[in-house]
């Protein structure tokens, strides 16, 4: 569920006064998500999403999540585009909360992603990674790997908890990872949550991405790793070569990979795994039974983790040649 504070149609009404849309025909929340309160909005002049920013997200991070919509449409991104307010601003206030309102994309999201679906991701992320390019503002990964060992250290006395021996496996995975982090890699704005929840087809075409609030600026190619982690695995867990080959191929086919970042693929990827690991983990050990937030197993990404320990090179992956 991913409506954690309600509103009232009078404090909408009030609320969307600021806007130029035409008169509310109706709004509905939205369960779909975990970090925002979202609606969706029917009004003269079309369909909206209005978001509520709740605890996690930070006010200050917000111009930053919109001027990169604006900067991705602008440049070819099928995305959500913010839509500004009488005063010409994007960011407003609504029941105690930042709020903004974007365009509604149509579509669907793919609950059992083909080949086909993880081809058109590839060649999507490549674009976004290139639009993204000469977009202005930067903003630091919170959960990139420096934020990795205070995230495990609110977890790990309990980690045992969910599977014996967990707290040792994660502690020398991290140990390693920290060691061997590549740090001169292209770097440039990320997606870094471009799960199959955040991306629309109509039919089998892919209509755009979704939810950017995770964005910041990063290696590209972790992002490349967060996709292979999120689209290029089964149900039980095993990893699909032909996937991982069509995500690869087709993003290499827009934005070719430097050497370096295709001999990174396999530890970017454990990192991937890792991250994602850490952040269930946490909500698996600490977010209370019966809440909004829908706690994931964490137990899905440690045996991805495992799966990445094994891999030595990206043609294991499924990526042909060097992608150079």
């Amino acid at each position: 569920m991913a409506v954690y504070t309600d509103i009232t149609e009078v404090e909408l009404g009030t609320f969307l006064k600021n806007y130029s849309i035409g008169e509310l025909l109706s709004y509905k929340g939205i369960a779909e998500g975990v970090e925002n309160s979202n609606f969706l909005l029917h009004a003269g002049s079309g369909s909206f999403i209005l978001t509520l920013y709740e605890k996690r997200v930070e006010r200050a991070d917000l111009p930053f999540f919109l001027g990169l919509m604006q900067h991705l449409a602008a440049g070819g991104i099928d995305c959500p585009v913010p839509v500004r307010r009488k005063d010409g601003t994007m960011i407003g206030e609504l029941a105690g909360r930042p709020a903004a309102l974007v365009t509604f994309l149509e579509g669907m999201w793919m609950r059992r992603p083909t080949v086909e679906h993880c081809r058109q991701v590839g060649a999507a992320l490549a674009a976004l990674h290139l639009a993204g390019r000469d977009f202005a503002l930067t903003r630091k990964n919170a959960l990139g790997l420096a934020g990795w060992r205070p995230l495990w250290n609110q977890s790990r006395a309990r980690a045992d908890e969910v599977e014996p021996g967990l707290a040792a496996e994660v502690e020398a995975d991290l140990g390693r990872l920290e060691a061997g982090w590549p740090s001169d890699l292209p770097a440039g704005v990320i997606h870094a949550d471009l799960f199959p929840d955040n991306v629309f087809f109509l039919g089998e075409k892919l209509s755009g991405l979704i939810d950017f609030y995770f964005a910041c600026t990063d290696l590209l190619a972790y992002d490349v790793a967060v996709c292979l982690n999120a689209w290029c695995f089964e149900r039980d867990n095993s990893f699909n070569l032909t996937k991982g080959a069509a995500l690869l191929g087709a993003y290499a086919g827009v934005r070719p990979l430097q050497e370096a970042e295709v001999s990174a693929l396999p530890i970017l990827a454990q990192g991937a795994a890792l991250r994602f690991m850490l952040t269930r983990l946490y909500d698996w050990l600490n977010v209370p039974n019966g809440s909004f937030v829908k706690k994931k197993d964490p137990l899905e990404y440690v045996r991805r983790m495992r799966f990445h320990r094994t891999i030595r090179s990206a043609a294991e992956y499924g990526l042909q040649g060097t992608g150079l």
